[in-house]
């Protein structure tokens, strides 16, 4: 593959740009060698020195290099600028020093690149560079840091490997790569992700996770923990097969196995799919739900629930069956249990029963305690009547 030189002055900067795939790179970097050597006065011996190594590979050493490409119609889709470089065999231009430049996108920056050192390669339709390599999108502030970059403006896809670190004003991340989709404005972080949010404050952690910067959302499709926090301090923690956070309004959709503990009230709350709005500070289920509460070893099933946290209140409807520690149970068309309390309200076709002493009472409405088993029970508007049974107790002991 064949280069362009443009010297300025004898040993000034040098551009380097690829226009043709013949093989005849070293013969016409040796003709300008010679031709700068047979006129005028010599570089120093310092330059003389680096500008051909004596390794039996050839290898050369550039100063003030400038290396770029463009596309079929003659836009830059890369320009990289460095203080040294050396080409070798194996590579398109081999090591370069302080090497900074930018990456282009139908003709626009789409983002800046600069490293101490880096390994640079280029074939004409991608670019690589590996070392401590910095990338920034002068669009929206994102700074991308990695041991490896790679570039295919063609597929208009940036990859940077190796030790991810990327930082924003609203989410900072850690993984092994990230690929940058530029037109689409969307990152995709794999491997050991963690993100952190700064509004609201907090930590994802998943295997692959998808950053739609204009959205403002994660998505994430694949087991996935998220951890809110309260003055630097855990307050709720979410787990689930996928999930989606909305960064805007501060709501996270957890599906599959969505589940989410919370520490005040200490709650547990289990889910095929769960709303979670950290703003409002409420939990929304509307499929098949369990909640837990293990201080007074409660468990309440339902078609569907919703949690005030602020409140500690939950709110149950449809076949809700709320049973204590000794069995005891309460069902009913809807349930209001408010945590603090630890008081139920049920209505609609209520049964409440109990082991010890073995009975049942069905009724329009019931209140109390469900733990301390003092509930009263109410009939309806039409009968006014309260149906209690009292189950011998041979009977009992055989159920």
């Amino acid at each position: 593959m064949a280069y362009q030189f443009h010297k300025r002055g004898r040993w000034g900067k040098r551009k380097i740009q690829n226009f043709s795939s013949t093989p005849s790179f070293l013969i016409l970097l040796l003709l300008i060698f010679g031709l700068v050597g047979c006129g005028g006065k010599s570089p120093p011996a310092s330059q003389q020195n680096t500008a051909a190594s004596s390794n039996p590979d050839s290898n050369l050493t550039f100063f003030d290099v400038t290396l770029e490409q463009a596309d079929e119609v003659g836009r830059p889709i890369w320009k990289v600028r460095a203080k040294t470089a050396k080409y070798t065999k194996e590579k398109q231009i081999g090591q370069a020093e302080s090497p900074y430049g930018e990456l282009y996108q139908d003709g626009k920056v789409v983002y800046q690149i600069k490293a101490d050192v880096a390994d640079i390669e280029q074939d004409g339709k991608q670019l690589f560079l590996k070392g401590k390599i910095f990338a920034i999108d002068p669009s929206n502030g994102i700074v991308l840091q990695g041991n490896e970059l790679e570039w295919r403006p063609k597929e208009d896809l940036l990859i940077v490997r190796n030790k991810i670190n990327g930082t924003h004003k609203k989410l900072q991340a850690v993984a092994q790569e990230v690929r940058v989709k530029t037109r689409e404005q969307r990152m995709e972080f794999s491997g050991g992700v963690v993100a952190n949010s700064i509004d609201p404050q907090m930590q994802v952690r998943t295997e692959h996770l998808i950053w739609n910067i204009k959205e403002e959302k994660l998505i994430g499709d694949r087991p996935i923990e998220i951890d809110r926090y309260k003055d630097n301090k855990i307050s709720d923690r979410g787990k689930g097969n996928s999930a989606e956070v909305n960064l805007k309004t501060k709501i996270a959709i957890v599906q599959k196995n969505a589940q989410l503990e919370l520490l005040d009230p200490p709650l547990q709350i289990a889910s095929n799919s769960m709303t979670w709005n950290m703003n409002a500070e409420t939990v929304t289920t509307n499929s098949p739900t369990r909640m837990f509460q293990r201080a007074e070893n409660v468990t309440v099933t339902a078609n569907q629930g919703e949690m005030k946290i602020p409140q500690k209140t939950v709110y149950l409807t449809g076949n809700v069956n709320a049973v204590g520690q000794r069995r005891q149970s309460l069902r009913s068309n809807t349930l209001t249990w408010y945590l603090d309390n630890k008081l139920v309200e049920a209505q609609g076709n209520v049964v409440y029963r109990q082991i010890d002493p073995p009975l049942n009472f069905v009724g329009e409405t019931a209140v109390g305690n469900l733990q301390t088993e003092n509930i009263l029970v109410k009939g309806g508007s039409s009968s006014g009547r309260v149906v209690t049974e009292i189950i011998p107790q041979e009977k009992a002991n055989r159920q």
